[in-house]
């Protein structure tokens, strides 16, 4: 399959998501197709990983926000530090 789209951004994604698909097959021995074909994955057991998955994304965006809220202190403090030495 040849990609179409000029765009760098959906290119970049789709790079790694074909990186994610091989380490994916390496990992559990099989294509997503292969799962479905041979039956070793049904209709919930896809449904819970995406449940699991969404479940971690939380997660990350949680302590990715918490990262967030640090920078921003630590900037606030630097930005206060840097106008008393001037005062």
């Amino acid at each position: 399959m040849r990609i179409k789209t000029e765009d760098r951004i959906v290119q970049a994604v789709l790079a790694k998501m074909d990186q994610r698909s091989l380490i994916g097959q390496k990992k559990y021995g099989a294509t997503m197709m292969q799962e479905i074909e041979g039956q070793k994955k049904d209709l919930n057991r896809f449904l819970v990983d995406v449940q699991e998955e969404l479940m971690d994304a939380l997660l990350y965006i949680e302590a990715a926000k918490r990262c967030l809220q640090d920078e921003i202190e630590e900037s606030i403090y630097n930005i206060d530090v840097k106008n008393e030495e001037i005062l």
